[in-house]
């Protein structure tokens, strides 16, 4: 396919999948139809790069389904002077939408692999408002707490990680996966003082969050 391939697949996406599924805030649309989706997957993968599923990125990792990007991306309610935490670089897809909204994106990746792979695709097309880090996600980053956002782009188990809750600002937006391996409801956790209200988006499979705080790797 050809660059201009490429635009009519993002254009029918936006047009398709998520002005049609209720999809209403116009930076949301904006940045989805300004980030080149095809990039973050592997040439054999291209094609399908604008198709309505999730795609494999190795490691037993995906990047997650376009219509999934932008609920998660609309619901929670970023400006642009907001500083963002990522639990789950992966691709480096959600990343680069992230920062095109955000002031700042402070991103994680267990799986160096992927870390290297997103780092260079997102610095070399200028996404550059992103710091990166090698750790455990479920553990947060505190050196940069607390955040205005939090995206988790990994199911985590039922019990929200609480070092993720701690490091969220006072009126903070999270948007995280929860429940049992395989399947979970995308939630919306907003912090209010020292409480936290929580709403549910929609039923959702992502892969596990690993490490302390989330799941055990068992293999």
């Amino acid at each position: 396919m050809t660059d201009r391939d490429f635009k009519v697949a993002r254009t029918r996406m936006i047009r398709t999948q998520i002005v049609a599924r209720g999809i209403k805030n116009d930076n949301v649309i904006n940045a989805l139809n300004s980030v080149p989706r095809d990039i973050f997957v592997e040439d054999a993968l291209a094609e399908k790069a604008y198709s309505d599923f999730p795609l494999p990125i190795g490691h037993r990792q995906t990047i997650s389904q376009p219509y999934i990007v932008a609920l998660m991306t609309e619901s929670i309610e970023l400006k642009k002077t907001d500083r963002v935490l990522e639990i789950g670089t992966g691709s480096g897809y959600q990343t680069a939408i992230l920062s095109m909204l955000a002031s700042w994106v402070y991103t994680v990746e267990r799986i160096p692999d992927l870390m290297e792979s997103a780092r260079k695709i997102l610095t070399s097309y200028n996404y550059l408002n992103i710091t990166y880090k090698v750790a455990n996600g479920a553990e947060g980053w505190k050196e940069f707490a607390p955040y205005d956002a939090i995206m988790v782009t990994a199911g985590a188990p039922p019990e929200i990680p609480q070092p993720l809750l701690q490091q969220l600002n006072d009126g903070g937006r999270m948007v995280i996966p929860s429940g049992e391996r395989g399947s979970q409801l995308l939630l919306k956790i907003t912090k209010n003082g020292k409480n936290y209200t929580k709403e549910v988006l929609t039923g959702c499979r992502f892969v596990d969050l690993i490490g302390k705080h989330a799941w055990q790797d068992n293999n």
